[in-house]
């Protein structure tokens, strides 16, 4: 499948926020920035316009009227040309667990009001050095047996029709391993090949998302190896 990618002289971003001061702010200060920006006041309307523009970041908020962030953004992804535009939230929730929520929904990076703007511009910046849109996606992945097709972000056990569902980092973290069957990955390795050098996010974050992982396709794939990381058992399952 190819993806319709819109020709664009800038990169655009869609911000979508309930409140009128944060918009004009974070409008004025990415348009200085050289980057052209939409927005939305509440999550359906966010939704409707990532739809319509195909933006290359989504900016969003949490707490919003008619449909709140985490909402918007699992809708965001159930289209197949929005679900490897990065999502940036915004929220003043400042809790890990509602951290690893907005992560697990299909986020790509969490920060929290009062928002800082040198942190948010130079994490705008990593998220469009980072954004894997524009690769061409590579063939069907077939190990053990999963089948796990990054064209489509689809995941199922060999012969089996139900598709088993991932976040959009869960997904690449195991495309990730799967694509190198047997190599041990320390955490710090994952987080810079996975979420990027220039992002920051703690440790945990991948032990969450290798959490997660297993409880959706088994436990017996990816292997904890003690004081070092993490591996993808290789095609013998040694």
């Amino acid at each position: 499948m190819n993806l319709q990618v819109p020709t664009r002289t800038r990169p655009l971003i869609l911000i979508v926020d309930d409140e009128d001061d944060i918009l004009d702010l974070l409008q004025y200060n990415l348009r200085k920035e050289q980057f052209d920006t939409i927005t939305a006041r509440d999550g359906a309307e966010g939704v409707e316009m990532a739809v319509e523009h195909t933006p290359d970041i989504i900016i969003l908020d949490i707490m919003m009227p008619r449909m709140d962030g985490l909402e918007a953004c699992a809708r965001i992804r159930e289209y197949s040309t929005l679900r490897t535009i990065p999502v940036l939230m915004l929220t003043a929730r400042s809790e890990h667990s509602d951290h690893v929520v907005g992560l697990d929904t299909g986020a790509d990076i969490y920060l929290t009001k009062p928002i800082s703007l040198p942190v948010l511009l130079s994490q705008v910046k990593a998220l469009l050095r980072g954004s894997s849109r524009y690769d061409t996606p590579p063939d069907l992945l077939r190990i053990l047996d999963l089948e796990i097709d990054r064209d489509r972000y689809v995941v199922r056990h060999t012969g089996d029709e139900d598709t088993i569902r991932l976040a959009r980092k869960e997904f690449d973290l195991l495309y990730f391993f799967a694509s190198r069957p047997g190599k041990v990955f320390s955490r710090q390795d994952l987080l810079d090949r996975v979420w990027g050098r220039d992002v920051y996010v703690v440790d945990r974050t991948v032990d969450v998302h290798v959490r997660k992982i297993r409880e959706k396709i088994g436990d017996e794939y990816i292997e904890t190896i003690k004081g070092v990381g993490y591996r993808f058992v290789d095609a013998l399952g040694k």
